[in-house]
């Protein structure tokens, strides 16, 4: 889905196309029944996993009642009112387990969020995380090294688009994102 099909609100956070399309490729959501948004923003992960693969019990949670506004806005316009919309601050109260989570936003709540996601998994279900600021990145390194996954991978991608300046163009560069992502595993994954 194209960023402009989202409507967007003031200080609201959105997940950019380039990268949602890495992001929902390593949740591998296609044979996948339970999945949950952690830090929704504007709804932008889980409106487009919900619509992708219509079978997926979507869950979304979002502290902020301005970025609810948002999704709300967003769930309408795209006629996807089938998401579970929470709206408390994570880590919060959730029944059942879970194939895959997303961390997008984490109020400074990081560590508890990585904790209380890894034990809403599945034996095998997917984190993935993006960050933006190095020190939410090394944070969550440092304390995966403590947890049990497997299958830990990090990338970092910068993406610019054209754009026109007076007769010419040029590239405009969004900020570079980092994409961790890791699969709940049965040991102490030891070294990342």
């Amino acid at each position: 889905m194209k960023d402009s099909e989202f409507l967007r609100a003031e200080k609201v956070p959105m997940t950019k196309q380039e990268v949602r399309t890495i992001v929902l490729d390593k949740l591998q959501l296609d044979s996948a029944s339970r999945f949950v948004d952690v830090g929704a923003g504007t709804g932008s992960i889980a409106l487009e996993a919900a619509l992708r693969h219509q079978q997926l019990h979507v869950y979304a949670i979002e502290k902020n009642d301005y970025a609810v506004d948002a999704m709300l806005q967003n769930m309408e316009r795209l006629g996807c009112n089938h998401i579970h919309l929470i709206n408390q601050k994570a880590p919060c109260e959730l029944t059942g387990k879970f194939d895959a989570v997303f961390v997008g936003g984490s109020g400074g709540n990081l560590e508890d969020i990585i904790d209380w996601s890894l034990n809403h998994l599945l034996e095998g279900g997917r984190l993935v995380m993006t960050f933006i600021l190095h020190g939410s990145l090394n944070q969550a390194l440092n304390h995966l090294q403590k947890c049990h996954i497997d299958d830990f991978d990090c990338s970092q991608i910068q993406v610019s688009s054209l754009t026109s300046l007076g007769s010419s163009y040029y590239f405009k560069p969004n900020n570079p994102t980092f994409i961790v992502s890791c699969t709940k595993g049965n040991q102490r994954h030891g070294e990342l």
